[in-house]
């Protein structure tokens, strides 16, 4: 499990378990600090039904991203509020 010190303290476990099961609300993004996007995956589900299948892809990304990876992009440093997980930063 990734522990960042000195970092924001988000975990890539619990990020790509929120984005498997309540991916469809962004929950996800919410919590990495991404709040347009959550709010983008939360119009996606309700309009176009998109944001489940874009939440498990996300989660699937977020538990495969190596532990350096993942505290290099959301435990060292804010997140943008309209950045996705598959987004290069």
């Amino acid at each position: 499990m990734s522990t960042a010190a000195g970092g924001r303290g988000k975990s890539k476990v619990v990020a790509g378990v929120l984005a498997i099961l309540l991916g469809g609300l962004g929950i996800h993004h919410f919590y990495l600090g991404s709040m347009m996007a959550g709010v983008i995956c939360i119009v996606a589900s309700c309009f176009f039904g998109l944001g489940t299948i874009l939440g498990i892809i996300e989660g699937i990304l977020l538990l495969v991203m190596s532990d350096a990876d993942f505290d290099a992009k959301y435990n060292f440093r804010t997140p943008e509020s309209m950045e996705f997980v598959f987004m290069k930063k």
